[in-house]
């Protein structure tokens, strides 16, 4: 493996038109900055270059939609995920955003010098175009029936209700979202990057040249190349985004998919002017930490551009990972069903560190993985608490009441003791192999180990056993297990820092570098620790099921929100809807009926008489919960026998589309015995 004198490390700019969600962070941002920390304990050189991405079709109807204009979107949400980041603590170097004026200066003069040297093609083809409104329309801007399932309301990109990918032109009945109106077609020119024309290329540098790069990775770029490429637009029609800066090209932008990956390289332009030494200099490493969802882009038409420009360096690895899921359902911004960021930062306070254990420990390197709030529940107690946060606990615990918090000089180290010492060396190389192949689950995995080794120690040793009788062994014993707990500061800080910067204040341990790790002095003899307390604390039922409760929730919400209304039923004449007597009513005894799950013995006050009514409600409400209720019954209804029981009547109910029943009551209190005309 080639060497480098520095590494530039980029994570996929998410895109400023939602917060930041869990799926982000496992997918990109938690990785990433492990390996950044990793790196600036080993004393590399390392950016950490990151940004919001603030052009395109999505930004533009997200402004529409709420009556305000595209960059009053774009500042709300960068704002708020590079808040988040702040919180959480991912350590970016700079976090940028497309909307600076160094980014529409890099983007342009590269998509200039492209332009000038002949590197695109200049096509006119026909598009959509609304007339009301004078404007070409993005695919996301016409909607019609889906050609191959007949869902009505498919956009001119995908159908969301079968997943189909469609082209505009093959809807049908397509209309224009802004005016409604059906749109037409007219010409319109673009330029495009011949990405047939760099195929060989690419086949020789991907397929053959990074073989080391991930399966996945590795997989979906031969997929695209063995499928044959083709001419991608960089331009397109739209009010929203970088001019194109050529004559010729007025109301034209460049196309999100080419300036926003420039925007790595005006972030650290911003950050540094020794920037170019990071993007043009061979003797850096480029690597890009993305979703898969972002493969192509980074591993094929970024480099093509990269390529085609001539003067900037390659990605050397794209260590891209799968997707998370949440409770057994993908993760889907449009419907809320996600984790966000900034929401979980105000429920769990000062647990910024779970979250990254917990979605590193799960994290989707090789396949999708699934996300639930009792796994993370049972990750925290189960192993922050009770294996690294019970570790630290007993030493510190057992240093201050045996030794005042004074670390005790042992006479002699036995041979457990060297053993237990020799084996934090053997766990740092296993880790350090993993962080250097992106295999981030599996290290950390192996840095636990080490607060696995440690009470492993602590529990064969027994120092509370052996401090009546060998006060000499308890000194030996707690010495090791406190080297132990200082080596873990280093280890385990790429992966949770906030942690360890609180467990190197419980200590009293300067910052070390990786090279220190291994080290079976860090705490010397005689030095003094401060009052232990708890590394980590245990999360109670209630907050899960608070979470679990909100996603519940959401789920209800979209189930009334996207269900469909049923049919009218067939027509019925004055007559027959004129025979109905519908009175007010109260409900004076309620109690469920034995045996069954749906069915509740109800006692009405009809205004008219007292009877029993069976109502089939046993699930939706508690009987004293509805006693003195006031509802409508159907009064005239011919009587039933259900489980035994004769019913007189039927009281109106609403189904709600996620299923549930909804008492129809007076607006007011009225006298029982009011028909309902």
């Amino acid at each position: 493996m080639k060497s480098f004198k520095r590494t530039l490390v980029t994570t996929a700019l998410p895109y400023a038109n939602g917060p930041v969600h869990i799926g982000h962070l496992a997918g990109v941002y938690i990785p990433a900055d492990i390996y950044v920390r990793y790196l600036r304990l080993k004393n590399e050189d390392v950016l950490f270059i990151g940004g919001s991405d603030e052009h395109g079709v999505p930004i533009t109807i997200k402004a529409k939609k709420e009556g305000v204009s595209p960059q009053d979107i774009v500042d709300k949400y960068h704002k708020i995920i590079k808040d988040s980041f702040e919180k959480f603590g991912i350590s970016f170097d700079i976090y940028s955003r497309t909307t600076s004026k160094t980014h529409t200066e890099v983007a342009s003069k590269i998509f200039k010098k492209l332009y000038d040297e002949g590197k695109f093609i200049e096509q006119t083809t026909e598009q959509y175009y609304d007339e009301e409104n004078r404007q070409f329309l993005a695919d996301r801007y016409i909607m019609g029936t889906c050609p191959k399932c007949g869902y009505d309301k498919a956009y001119g990109d995908q159908c969301e209700h079968c997943g189909s990918a469609i082209s505009p032109t093959e809807l049908i009945n397509p209309r224009s979202t802004i005016s409604g109106n059906a749109p037409v077609l007219r010409k319109t020119k673009h330029w495009f990057l011949p990405l047939n024309d760099y195929e060989p290329w690419l086949k020789k540098w991907i397929l053959e040249g990074h073989k080391e790069w991930k399966p996945n990775v590795y997989g979906q770029c031969k997929s695209w190349l063995d499928g044959s490429l083709q001419p991608r637009a960089v331009t397109r029609d739209l009010n929203w985004g970088i001019p194109v800066p050529i004559k010729g090209a007025e109301g034209k932008v460049l196309y999100v998919w080419f300036d926003a990956p420039i925007g790595y390289i005006s972030a650290t332009k911003d950050l540094t002017p020794d920037w170019e030494k990071y993007w043009k200099d061979p003797e850096t490493r480029l690597i890009h930490f993305i979703g898969k969802d972002n493969i192509v882009f980074h591993c094929i038409i970024f480099p093509a551009i990269l390529k085609a420009e001539g003067s900037y360096i390659l990605p050397d690895n794209v260590p891209a990972n799968e997707f998370l899921n949440l409770e057994g359902d993908k993760i889907s911004t449009s419907r809320n069903w996600a984790v966000w960021l900034h929401e979980y930062l105000e429920d769990f306070s000062g647990k910024e560190d779970v979250l990254k254990y917990v979605l590193t420990a799960n994290a989707p390197e090789t396949k999708d993985n699934d996300f639930t709030w009792k796994d993370f529940q049972k990750r925290n107690n189960n192993e922050l608490v009770a294996i690294l946060g019970n570790f630290i606990n007993r030493t510190l615990v057992l240093t201050q009441k045996y030794y005042e918090g004074v670390i005790p000089e042992p006479e002699v180290l036995n041979d457990e003791d060297k053993k237990t010492l020799a084996e934090i060396t053997n766990l740092k190389a296993l880790v350090e192999k993993s962080l250097d192949n992106f295999r981030f689950r599996e290290a950390l995995k192996e840095a636990m180990d080490l607060a696995r080794l440690g009470n492993k120690y602590l529990a064969d040793q027994e120092p509370w056993k052996t401090y009546k009788k060998d006060a000499e062994r308890t000194k030996s014993i707690m010495y090791v297990s406190l080297q132990i707990a200082a080596n873990l500061t280093i280890m385990m800080e790429p992966f949770l820092p906030f942690s360890m910067n609180k467990l190197r204040r419980l200590i009293n341990l300067e910052k070390h570098d990786w090279c220190d790790l291994g080290l079976t002095d860090l705490l010397k003899p005689g030095h003094k620790i401060n009052n232990p307390e708890l590394l980590f604390e245990k999360i109670e039922d209630e907050a899960i099921n608070a979470q679990i409760k909100k996603l519940q929730d959401t789920k209800k919400t979209n189930l009334l929100e996207n269900s469909e209304v049923k049919q009218a039923k067939e027509s019925c004449s004055y007559d027959d809807f004129s025979k109905m007597d519908i009175r007010t009513s109260t409900i004076l005894e309620a109690e469920l009926v034995p045996k069954t799950k749906k069915l509740m013995k109800l006692k009405v006050d009809t205004g008219i008489d007292k009877r029993t009514i069976v109502s089939g409600i046993a699930e939706y409400f508690k009987p004293k919960d509805i006693i003195g209720k006031q509802v409508l019954v159907l009064v005239n209804l011919e009587p039933r026998k259900l489980r035994g029981i004769e019913s007189k009547g039927m009281i109106l109910m609403e189904e709600s589309g996620d299923g549930s029943l909804n008492f129809v009551v007076p607006e007011k209190k009225v006298k029982n015995g009011s028909e309902v005309r």
